[in-house]
């Protein structure tokens, strides 16, 4: 899972929209390989005051996922979804839910509401509703389309500050990183909805 050697097809529309959270998927690699990387990508990137700019590439992402999600039939959607043993729902909402807290905990220090009794824990592990509906998975996706604008208002002006959210496979990052963290992640999952999508349209 992550980016490849020969770029695919449905990687160029969003390159043009959001060329930083490209560029931070290409260097992270395959399976978290490039995690320092990756760090370099997001230090260069991610600046004081670009939290809106990064938000409208999250918003390239957003669309990027209805399209593929659009492009996976109903009856794929309880299909293997490329993540351990999930099937396409369950993978599509932990994306959708990784849209949503990843930059929300993110903004939690800016916005003076990091709890220290009881602090977020990332668990990359967790898959979604089986049963849910494509109807139901783009409630979910809405859903983390308002959850990251209201997260990007908080972070505005302290996206380089640090940040206590610690992640098990990229450790602690900076607070506007985690914005655009989430666009990253919502790459490796579009690539397997692709593949998918190839897959039944090719009968295989």
């Amino acid at each position: 899972m992550g980016a490849s050697s020969v770029a695919p097809a449905w990687l160029g529309p969003i390159e043009v929209g959001a060329p930083d959270t490209v560029a931070a998927w290409r260097a992270l690699g395959n399976s978290f390989a490039g995690v320092d990387d990756l760090r370099r990508v997001l230090h260069e990137r991610v600046t004081d005051g670009g939290a809106a700019r990064i938000l409208a590439e999250q918003e390239v992402l957003a669309t990027a996922l209805a399209d593929a999600l659009a492009a996976v039939p109903e009856t794929a959607l309880t299909l293997p979804g490329g993540e351990e043993d999930w099937n396409v729902a369950q993978t599509f909402a932990h994306a959708t839910a990784a849209r949503r807290f990843l930059p929300t905990w993110g903004a939690m220090a800016p916005a003076g509401t990091w709890p220290a009794d009881d602090p977020p824990t990332v668990r990359p592990s967790i898959p979604g509703d089986p049963a849910a509906s494509r109807a139901e998975l783009l409630i979910l996706l809405e859903k983390s389309r308002r959850s990251q604008e209201r997260a990007a208002e908080q972070l505005t002006g302290h996206e380089t500050q640090p940040c206590p959210l610690d992640h098990p496979l990229v450790g602690r990052l900076r607070c506007g990183d985690w914005l655009l963290f989430a666009g990253v992640h919502d790459l490796m999952h579009l690539e397997q909805l692709h593949r998918i999508a190839d897959e039944q349209l090719s009968g295989s």
